[in-house]
Order: structure tokens, then C-alpha cells, then sequence
């Protein structure tokens, strides 16, 4: 049960700095000793708690991080407040404007309301000692998940330990230092151990508690965490060199980002996934083969039982189910946390569909990410005989992947892909079904070109906004169901839509990222299922890479590894991170990615990166030029002015906050 009134956010910020605030709202009507007078009152206020985190699928407009419009894979043609991720991009963000700002307040009012309850729940005088033992496990892990969200958006924190911050010292009380990156790293993983001394195992949660984290969620979190303070950016790259070289606290000259390279740390952060994998719990979801309509796989592909080949599955829906609304996340083995329902990513479905639909149709794919998605060969569009650039040719008959639909008329580009390039790229002749609309024949059953004289999907068709329109060509689809429908038609509806916090295949692509830059056979710590430091033997093994990375090649259909491949290790490395932008597209990965490896600084404002149909000429080339049916470079601001600057891995602190707290460092590159 919930304490009523305990999610309200206070009235009013104290003088001294808003990491401090506490609630005072909370304390006027429901004070300390009746919260804890209790164990339901107690629970009341630990579960009233999560309110004040965002919603974890808020990753394109007014979003928690700078999230999809600030990466490399999704841009759009909007410049308001609400899509702030594409204003960073050129260089419209700043000190004195930071739009999440609030998300800097909240987090701390989570992490004083857990160290109200570390310090009060031993005084729950009906509270059992294994219920105060998971209870403070979720405390611990809210805790380091609030730091979390604090790390990844503003880089070093602010520690504030276990004290309960009062409201009535000298200001010189509050003015706080920040930890170095390394030691945030530390401090946050040593939150999630605490945690996985009493939370469940997987298998033990109930289904009515699957938004709960588990001990996976605490050892996935900590693997994540590892996996960046490897990365170049974290461990003493170029990068790292480039963008903190003469970063340093005030205090003590200690530097905030590590410049010095540590190898070790990539077998650290191996030992770490390996954690989660060797819990033999989570596997990658499967839908069965259709007997009636099969998938057809080319012959280059295993056809004996996934996980060792794709023979049993249905590449498409083994993948599209899991992200589209149609399968059921509490029974999915492959979320290893994540919530059942994310407004967010219902609401922004909408945005990948024209105006005439009632949609917004701005989301756009650039040319290069739709490259990355290999072909059904298993081959890159550079080196797979079956790909065909000129967009001139096109299917000359229909074909059904399934009962995935290949219309006939559709450039021979769009043609032989993976089944995971189907289920996340709306390209130019796109069949959408809309199947809710159907009591509306003409809103069901649809080709979208995206060309300026398609009335529907293209320029032509904006409406009154004329900022409504993809300006690439291509659309996301990856959490769009075939029901899907925001049309007038009777019986129009969207499928609520999942999103995975954490997922099996994240921790498969750790492991082979991680286990790809270890040199040297050593032993390291980690956390294991208990909570507790253990000794870990790490060498580099082909044998574990090439098995899970391969269950992820397997499950949308395509063939496995080369073992010449897997044997370079920087040939390996580009397939590694290329699997991830295809992967885990549209998911909130790529703006993080492209930071921690440092590649943002050299390919975010690349023009060559920023290419696409030419979306203001007609399909038929009646207006030259080549008409729709030519890649050019985008000719939008958003785009034009598209800058990556050494300053842009984290956000400006603000400089309100600045001002009151003096020790509190700016990130580097901007001003204080």
C-alpha cells in the first residue's frame, strides 16, 4: 500500500542546494517514528519511493538523458525544448539551461529518503529480520540506481554517504566535493553488492513484483558500469586524454577521469558480465517456427535447434515480439529488469507515423545506420553479393518473409536483409497493416514513400506543421506492432509497449566486447551472487565469444562469426560494436556507446554520416536532380549545424547549483 501524498515534490528548494532537499511535504503529514512505526508504513514509503525516477523509455522527447536525437542514429527536423537531445547536438545547451536539471533533484531527494530508511528500519519493531534484510537490499539498490542516473548524465558525483542532510547548518555544511569517475564507479557498484545480499534470485520473484529488480538487475548494472570504466574514454585513451587531460579536483590535483590505459580493468569488467551469465537463468527469446508460414533462412545459416542455430525459431518474431507489445515481458527470460508499460515508448510510436494517421511523422533513420543492418547473408552491404545499391531497381513480386510482408516495387536495397533490419527500419514502400483501423478501409494496409509528393507519409502531407515529416527516407518501426493504429477509424488502438531496463543480449555483447580487449590471462575481483568479492580467472576464449555471440547472430536468422574474424581482434571490434548499433537500436544504447569509445568526437558531425533519400523531390523525378530516389546529405539544421565537441560526454552542471556549492567542480569544457 501507499502512503498518500508521500510522491509530492516539495514546495519550495532550499537556499543552500537542491541536492540537499528533503521532503518536507512527507515530514509535515506523515512524520518519522509513524512511518517506521511500522512495517507496512514502512514499505508504504520504500514503494512510494521509485515514483521520483523517470520512466525508463523517456528516450527521445523530453527525455531523462540526452538520449536517441542527441546520437548518431535517429535525428529530426524539430527544434523545440521538447526534443532538448538534438539541441545539445548544435550547441544549444548550456550552463544556464540544462533541461533535465530536475532529474539532478530528484535523484538526491531519492538517495536522502534511502538514507532516512537505512537509518530508521531497524526500529520497525514488526519487521522480521529477513524482511529488514530485503528491505535494505532495495534501499542499497534505489540508492546506487539514483547515483546511477546522476553518473551517466553528469559524470562524478556528489557523494553524500548515509547522511540523513538536515536543513539547519552554516552553508559551509552542504559544500560538498565531487568523487573522481573511477571512485563514483566504485562507490555505486559497491551499492548494487550491498543490494545482492538480500534480493531475490529471478526465479523467485513473483510476476506481480516483475518491475522489482532482482540479484540479475544488481550484477547487470555493475557489469554495465565495469564495461565503461574500461572503455577508452574511462581508462586512458586518446579520448579520455582529449576530453579530461588536465581535468583535476581542486582538493588534492587528483585527475577526474583516469589517464593512465589499465588492461586489466577489460578483464574486470568480463568477470563481471560473466556473473550474470553464469546465473543459468536468462536466455534471448524465442518464438517458434510457423509451420503454416515459415521464415525462410538462407543457406548460410545453421539450421539445427537455436541456441545453436536458427533452425526451430522465427527470426522475426523471435525479435519484433519482444519490443512491438506482443509478447508478454513477465515471462520473458531475456528482461533482465524493465518495466511492463513505458508511456514513453508508447507515446513516441507516434512520432514514426504521417500526420494523415494522426501522427507526427518526424522520427528519421540516417542512411548509415539503415547500412549497418547486414544482410541475410550475414555480410555487410560492402560485402554481401546480394546487395544491390541502385535504387532504381526494384522486387519485382512480392514476397512473404513469414508473415512479414515484401511488397513488390520496393528498391532491390531494401530486399534480402536480416529479419532484424524488417523489424526496426520503416524504409520507402514499407507494408503497414494499422490492423485496428480496419473498420476504415483507407487507414489499414498501407504503402509510406516518404517522397515530397506522397500525400500520406511525405513532405506534401505535413499538414499545418510543416516540420511533420521524415527528412531521411526512413522511419524507426522497431516498437511498432502490426495492429498498431492512431487513426480516427472506430476501434484504432496501440498496444502498450514494454521496455527493457536491462537485456540478455546487452550482457552477451558485454562479454564478447570485454572479453575481445583482454591481452593477458589474469585474475581479478568482482562482486558474485552474494554480494561478496571473489577471485576471477579471465583469458581470452574464443570459444565462449564465438557461442554468445553467435545465440544473438542465430536469433534473427543469420550465420554466425567467422572464426577469421573472431581471431583479429580489431576486425572482431568493429563487428562487435556494429552488432550493437543493430541490436540494441533505438533502445538508448548509441549516445553512451559512441561516448565511452570515444568515436563520437570524430563521426557525430561527419557529414558522409548524415545522408538519405531526398526527401523534397518527387518519386517520379517530374522536379531533376535524380528525384526521391538519390542519397544526399540532409539539409537541415539540425544536421548543418551538428557539432561533437570534447565537452559534450556529460551535460553542464548548473550554474545556479555552482554558485551555492563553491567546491563542486564544472565538468570540463564548460563554464562555471
Amino acid at each position: 500500500m501507499l502512503i498518500a501524498g508521500t510522491g509530492l515534490i516539495a514546495s519550495s528548494m532550499l537556499t543552500s542546494c537542491n541536492y540537499l532537499d528533503v521532503d518536507h511535504y512527507f515530514e509535515a503529514t506523515f512524520k518519522e517514528d509513524s512511518i517506521f512505526h511500522s512495517q507496512v508504513n514502512a514499505e508504504g514509503y520504500l514503494w512510494n519511493t521509485p515514483q521520483g525516477f523517470p520512466d525508463p523509455g523517456n528516450i527521445w522527447g523530453n527525455s531523462w538523458n540526452p538520449g536517441e536525437t542527441a546520437s548518431d542514429e535517429i535525428t529530426v527536423k524539430w527544434q523545440t525544448a521538447e526534443f532538448w537531445g538534438a539541441r545539445l547536438t548544435v550547441g544549444g545547451i548550456n550552463e544556464n539551461n540544462v533541461p533535465n536539471w530536475y532529474l539532478w533533484y530528484d535523484m538526491y531527494k531519492i538517495i536522502n529518503r534511502c538514507n532516512r530508511m537505512l537509518l530508521n528500519v531497524d526500529n520497525v519493531g514488526d519487521m522480521t529480520d529477513s524482511d529488514r534484510r530485503l528491505y535494505k537490499s532495495y534501499v542499497h539498490f534505489m540508492r546506487g540506481y539514483a547515483y546511477y542516473h546522476l553518473l551517466m548524465n553528469w559524470g562524478p558525483i556528489i557523494n553524500v554517504g548515509d547522511e540523513v542532510m538536515p536543513t539547519d547548518k552554516p552553508a559551509d555544511f552542504y559544500n560538498l566535493e565531487r568523487r573522481t569517475y573511477d571512485e563514483s564507479v566504485d562507490y555505486i557498484c559497491q551499492e548494487f553488492a550491498e543490494a545482492l545480499k538480500g534480493l531475490p534470485m529471478p526465479q523467485q520473484q513473483s510476476m506481480n513484483y516483475f518491475e522489482r529488480p532482482t540479484k540479475g538487475a544488481a550484477l547487470a548494472l555493475i557489469a554495465r558500469l565495469r564495461l565503461f570504466q574500461a572503455s577508452p574514454l574511462f581508462n586512458g585513451g586518446t579520448a579520455a586524454r582529449r576530453c579530461f587531460g588536465d581535468w583535476k579536483r581542486k582538493s588534492d590535483g587528483k585527475d577526474y577521469v583516469n589517464q593512465t590505459p589499465d588492461p586489466a580493468r577489460w578483464a574486470v569488467a568480463a568477470a563481471a558480465v560473466k556473473q550474470v551469465i553464469d546465473m543459468d537463468y536468462y536466455s534471448l527469446y524465442t518464438v517458434a517456427k510457423s509451420k503454416e508460414a515459415p521464415y525462410p533462412l538462407d543457406e548460410s545459416v545453421p539450421t539445427v535447434d537455436f541456441p545453436n542455430g536458427a533452425g526451430n525459431i522465427d527470426p522475426f518474431h523471435s525479435f519484433a515480439d519482444m519490443f512491438n507489445g506482443e509478447g508478454i515481458p513477465k515471462v520473458n527470460k531475456e528482461i533482465i529488469w524493465g518495466v511492463e508499460r513505458s508511456n514513453g515508448v508508447t507515446g513516441y510510436t507516434r512520432h514514426s507515423f504521417p500526420v494523415k494517421y494522426q501522427g507526427w511523422g518526424g522520427m528519421s533513420v540516417p542512411q548509415r545506420v539503415v547500412d549497418c543492418f547486414l544482410m541475410k547473408d550475414g555480410k555487410t552491404v560492402q560485402e554481401s553479393p546480394l546487395y544491390d545499391g541502385n535504387l532504381e531497381n526494384t522486387t519485382a513480386r512480392t514476397e512473404n518473409l513469414g508473415d512479414y510482408v515484401l511488397m513488390q516495387g520496393v528498391p532491390r536495397m531494401y530486399a534480402n536483409r536480416s529479419a532484424r533490419f524488417y523489424a526496426s527500419i520503416g524504409f520507402p514502400g514499407r507494408y503497414w497493416q494499422m490492423n485496428t483501423a480496419s473498420a476504415d478501409k483507407q487507414y489499414v494496409n498501407k504503402q509510406f514513400w516518404y517522397s515530397n509528393d506522397d500525400a500520406e507519409a511525405g513532405k506534401a502531407g505535413a499538414g499545418n506543421n510543416p516540420n511533420d515529416y521524415c527528412i531521411t527516407g526512413y522511419v524507426p518501426v522497431k516498437y511498432i506492432h502490426p495492429d498498431d493504429s492512431y487513426s480516427k477509424a472506430n476501434g484504432s488502438a496501440v498496444i502498450a509497449k514494454p521496455f527493457a531496463i536491462i537485456r540478455y543480449a546487452e550482457v552477451l555483447l558485454e562479454f564478447v566486447e570485454a572479453m575481445n580487449n583482454v591481452t593477458a590471462a589474469t585474475t581479478v575481483q568482482t562482486y558474485d551472487i552474494t554480494g561478496n568479492l571473489v577471485d576471477v580467472s579471465i583469458r581470452r576464449d574464443e570459444d565462449l565469444m564465438r557461442s554468445y555471440f553467435n545465440q544473438i547472430r542465430y536469433r534473427v536468422g543469420l550465420p554466425g562469426v567467422e572464426d577469421a574474424v573472431l581471431a583479429d581482434r580489431d576486425a572482431f571490434d568493429k563487428v562487435i560494436k556494429n552488432e550493437r548499433q543493430v541490436e540494441l537500436f533505438n533502445e538508448g544504447y548509441r549516445y553512451f556507446d559512441t561516448r565511452r569509445w570515444g568515436t563520437f568526437l570524430e563521426e557525430d558531425a561527419r557529414s558522409s554520416n548524415w545522408r538519405g533519400l531526398d526527401v523534397n523531390r518527387d518519386r517520379d523525378n517530374t522536379n531533376g536532380n535524380g528525384g526521391f530516389w538519390n542519397l544526399v546529405q540532409i539539409n537541415e539544421q539540425n544536421i548543418r549545424d551538428r557539432v561533437a565537441k570534447p565537452q559534450m560526454v556529460f551535460l553542464p552542471l548548473s550554474h545556479s547549483e555552482l554558485l551555492k556549492v563553491p567546491n563542486m567542480d564544472q565538468n570540463k569544457g564548460w563554464d562555471r
